[in-house]
């Protein structure tokens, strides 16, 4: 629209206007117009859609008047809240000179641009997570380096070259917006973005500023460029906050994809996408934000060190063993704020009044923290008490500083102490004793004129003024010397020259106490700026403190037990317990289960009724090593565990993150991305593999799938199934036991015990459940009919799958195709050999 406006048809207003969005096509611009943020042309048209507000026009020197709407300046923060949660970028451009010294049009620029990955105000943050902007680079691989600009975290990844591997990192980390260069093909990736609403930003720039230049290591030097350029291009400012890039690769942590996290409800339920009823609404017991978005990122990505579990587990304990020193060190986190996020806005420069108060009142409790944390005896305790840094002089710079209920606005004055600042007292005391004379006016205007309701006022508008009630309008007389300034209703405003004069005493005074106390708050803040490193490090210190105190008061609070890490593949659990499950069935017992998979054991097929709890065992197992890789106690009645190194997951129905994809296609792919990707330290749970497509086509899938797993995979595997003829694999193959979840059927009804045994069953039950659902009588009586005939003519001989017997065979094309090299091929040449393949192929 905007390539064919013509300017010169347009105030000049309209022409500035016109001019800067031009470099901001693909945001909504916020034009600053007096106490307003005004939009035109197609930007108006979206907005008041969008925000639901009125749409005007405006006279701007063309024929046609202009498509116009606007949101107050002051108010402008939720509006712009709005479209950014609907996926918009917003470009605030504001007056950059002083209007009453401009000569001619006030100049105007954007002074930033607002978008999803870079949305800094802590309304339009959640407090308990991360919000990230990632760039992707492609090379031999995807780049992957992202941060959260509010807290100043940097991470980097890199993975191979697979669309479905990217797809399930950005959804792992939860990108809000992503950037690549203008080159980057997304095909196959805009079904997903879509899905996700993901903003897709571009940046082309990868040279590195140099104060950032020790913050990355040169492998991902051009990616993290290309992120901090963006970042610098639309926030128009040092980005001071900015950590060092912390790197991790697959064998760095515990890796969990995206559909294993959603499957096991690891951070928010399937079925409502709500965080109770999750992993992590049950261990937050966090005191602090940061705590809690800590626990978050070890949930998302637990250790594999066994040193480093061990540590946790560590502190936990000694947490368990001394619960008084526990609780006061949890009364001393409550009043601990968002640290990381108050850095961001100081070096952000967007810090006001109440975010030094906030600090302050946190370093104020560091005393007493560190000296309670170091009456423990673990080595973790003492390693933390050690690393907090009280920050004694920034802390007193505050506490001698700022008053403790400062404004919002840090120009309204009302900051700064007394005592601080010897002109800034001066200056409010002359203010406050010119107070204390209007109220000396009053009394004495009163008794000189008689007029007992006479009041000394004052408003914005017209400044103080001595009010009389029409009632004693007649007591006024002209020896008084008043001046009539307003009419009201029910009484005049009138001005004396005595009151004229100290008022420009006092209007003056306030006047430069206000601009004083934002010149001594910058100084404040710009000092503080010096502390961003060290406050970064406090806040790391305090979010492993409060993660460890979360999962020792979840420990006492559920009977949790620390497990017993090994490094043989043994996995005994005794009385396992789903922690989500027992905790919202309330007075409701949870049935415990054991899970034994000795060395050599690497699939327990699982077959029971549906409803009987096969599930719900299989999260179970998962949920279980995952406590216990973050460095939590389990509920069980005893664990030892190995540490594994990913975790595979089909489990129900999954989302289909390429479009087009039925149920079954989306099963299969996630299976073959599983064992494509498990090692033999992995754990793979599969429920119900096959069931998308005709019986013997599923039942011959599941077998080979097992077969695989057996023969190739040999990680730990939990399998259910209701192809009860696959239980004959425990003959066959000397890895694979079976077991199965108890029930039985008492005058017709089924009766589950939820309880695992070993063995197999030969019977599913389903009819029953299906009586439980209430379907018709009859259905159920010709389903029953249905049911023994087909027992009576099955087969229980079981093909076993050989792999060493079946042959491979590949079409010759693709062969011919393998055997074509792109980069020796001139365009001709590519052609003519493209047709000829297409040729063969009809």
């Amino acid at each position: 629209m905007y390539e064919n406006i013509d300017k010169t048809k347009y105030t000049p207003m309209m022409q500035q206007y016109l001019t800067i969005k031009e470099d901001y096509r693909d945001s909504i611009v916020f034009f600053r117009l007096g106490d307003f943020y005004e939009m035109f042309f197609s930007d108006a048209l979206l907005a008041s859609r969008e925000l639901e507000i009125a749409l005007t026009a405006r006279d701007a020197g063309a024929e046609d008047k202009v498509p116009m709407c606007g949101v107050p300046h002051h108010s402008s923060q939720s509006y712009i809240e709005k479209l950014i949660e609907k996926g918009y970028k917003v470009a605030i451009c504001d007056q950059v000179e002083d209007a009453s010294v401009a000569k001619g049009l006030v100049k105007r620029d954007v002074v930033r641009l607002i978008t999803p990955g870079t949305i800094m105000e802590s309304g339009s943050l959640n407090e308990s997570t991360n919000n990230f902007i990632a760039a992707i680079s492609k090379t031999d691989e995807y780049q992957i380096v992202y941060t959260d600009l509010s807290t100043g975290e940097c991470f980097a990844t890199s993975i191979p070259l697979q669309n479905q591997i990217l797809m399930n990192e950005l959804l792992s980390i939860g990108a809000k917006e992503i950037i690549i260069d203008s080159d980057f093909q997304i095909d196959g990736l805009e079904n997903f973005i879509n899905s996700y609403d993901i903003v897709v930003s571009h940046m082309d720039d990868t040279e590195l500023m140099s104060y950032l230049n020790n913050h990355v290591d040169e492998f991902y030097r051009k990616t993290f460029a290309r992120l901090t350029n963006y970042i610098l291009s639309t926030q128009k400012r040092k980005l001071m906050h900015i950590q060092e890039v912390e790197v991790y690769t697959a064998s760095s942590c515990l890796k969990i994809d995206a559909f294993s996290m959603k499957n096991l409800e690891l951070t928010e339920t399937i079925r409502s996408g709500s965080r109770k009823g999750s992993l992590l609404w049950y261990l937050d017991k966090c005191q602090t934000a940061m705590g809690s978005r800590y626990l978050r990122k070890s949930i998302e990505k637990p250790l594999v060190s066994n040193i480093d579990i061990e540590k946790r587990y560590d502190l936990v304990d000694d947490f368990k063993n001394n619960f008084f020193i526990k609780e006061e060190i949890k009364e001393y986190l409550r009043s601990v704020y968002d640290l990381e996020r108050i850095v961001g806005r100081i070096s952000y420069g967007n810090a006001n009044a109440r975010d030094f108060v906030q600090l302050r009142t946190s370093l104020g409790n560091l005393p007493s923290m560190k000296l309670t944390l170091s009456k423990l005896t673990s080595n973790i305790a003492i390693e933390l008490a050690e690393k907090i840094e009280l920050h004694s002089d920034l802390f007193n710079l505050l506490q001698n500083s700022l008053v403790d209920n400062p404004p919002i606005g840090i120009k309204d004055g009302a900051m700064i102490k007394q005592g601080y600042n010897t002109e800034l007292d001066e200056i409010k005391n002359a203010s406050t004793s010119g107070k204390e004379w209007l109220l000396e006016l009053e009394k004495r205007e009163r008794e000189r004129t008689g007029i007992k309701k006479l009041k000394v006022g004052y408003n914005r508008v017209f400044g103080y003024y001595i009010e009389i009630t029409k009632g004693q309008l007649n007591l006024i007389n002209e020896d008084f010397g008043y001046e009539r300034k307003q009419t009201l209703s029910n009484s005049e405003r009138y001005i004396s020259p005595e009151l004229k004069e100290k008022e420009a005493l006092i209007l003056g005074s306030e006047e430069k106490s206000i601009k004083l106390e934002y010149e001594l708050f910058t100084e404040i803040r710009e000092k503080s700026k010096e502390y961003i490193g060290s406050l970064q490090k406090l806040a790391r210190v305090i979010s492993e403190l409060d993660l460890l105190q979360s999962f020792s008061t979840v420990a006492e609070e559920n009977r949790l037990i620390r497990p017993i890490l090994t490094d043989q593949k043994e996995v005994n659990i005794i009385d396992g317990r789903h922690p989500v499950v027992e905790k919202v069935l309330n007075n409701e017992k949870y049935v415990e289960n054991d899970c034994y998979m000795s060395e050599e054991t690497t699939v327990l097929l699982i077959t029971g009724p549906n409803m009987s709890g096969k599930s719900t065992y299989m999260r179970q197992l998962a949920t279980i090593v995952i406590m216990a890789q973050i460095g939590s106690f389990v509920p069980a009645k005893s664990a030892i565990l190995p540490i594994f190194d990913k975790i595979f997951t089909r489990i129900g129905a999954a989302d289909d993150l390429v479009s087009g994809q039925s149920t079954f296609m989306v099963e299969m792919l996630e299976v073959n991305y599983a064992l494509q990707n498990a090692t033999e330290r992995s754990l793979i749970l599969f429920d119900e593999i096959g069931r998308g497509t005709a019986t013997y086509d599923g039942m011959a899938l599941a077998q080979g799938i097992i077969e695989y797993i057996h023969e190739y995979t040999k990680c730990k595997s939990l399998f259910s199934t209701h192809y009860h003829e696959l239980t004959q694999l425990e003959n066959h193959l000397g890895t694979l036991k079976n077991i199965h979840v108890s029930a039985k059927e008492e005058k017709g009804e089924i009766v589950f015990f939820h309880k695992i045994k070993k063995g197999a069953v030969d019977k599913s039950y389903g009819i029953n459940v299906a009586k439980l659902a209430r379907l018709p009588k009859v259905l159920i009586n010709r389903s029953s009919q249905i049911l023994k005939e087909l027992e009576k003519n099955r087969k229980d001989d079981l093909n076993l799958f050989n792999f060493e017997d079946v042959e491979v065979v590949e079409d010759p094309i693709i062969d011919e195709i393998r055997n074509i090299n792109v980069n020796e091929l001139s365009p001709i040449e590519a052609l003519n050999t493209l047709y000829t393949i297409v040729e063969k192929v009809k």
